[in-house]
């Protein structure tokens, strides 16, 4: 089995026997060192293998692979995670500008006001990034019907006579 899929089983097991917060909680602890560590050495492409990570940091293979999982879009080159095993030498050669943006996108505060991102961005890039998180999930419709034009119901009316009429 790969630990790709280990890691899967293992967070339904967790999340049936200890409950969803709990694993959240210590999923987010590890997750937040890996990327203090991964973000302060920013100048670097960090290598290791999961084993190492687990080691380092305390934590489970399946955990570490669960990180893995998590930052493999915003890796330069994405791995392909089912043939990713404990010792598999990962490059974190980060496209940092994208993870910020995937953090933004993953809803996790905890990790993109972290610290270490001012030390890779300027406020001002931060926010520039922000603005274009938001721009990409406003939903604009490129096809306004106009008051005059004839009802998408097929009526045969002007909008503002039929469907517009309470709009």
């Amino acid at each position: 089995m790969s630990l790709y899929k280990q890691w899967t089983e293992m967070v339904v097991d967790y999340v049936k026997h200890k409950g969803e917060d709990a694993f959240w909680n210590e999923y987010s602890e590890m997750e937040e060192k890996i990327y203090s560590s991964l973000l302060a050495e920013h100048g670097k492409i960090r290598k290791a293998t999961i084993n190492e990570l687990s080691a380092e940091f305390k934590t489970t293979i399946e955990f570490v692979m669960g990180f893995v999982d998590g930052i493999n879009d915003s890796l330069k080159e994405p791995m392909d995670l089912e043939k990713v095993e404990a010792d598999t030498e990962i490059s974190f050669d980060l496209d940092y500008e994208k993870l910020y943006f995937n953090m933004l996108d993953a809803k996790a505060e905890y990790l993109y006001n972290l610290p270490q991102w001012e030390g890779i961005f300027s406020k001002e890039k931060r926010k520039e990034i922000q603005r274009a998180y938001k721009d990409s999930k406003t939903v604009v419709n490129e096809n306004k019907i106009g008051r005059n034009d004839p009802c998408t119901c097929g009526s045969g009316k002007k909008y503002k006579k039929c469907c517009g009429k309470n709009a």
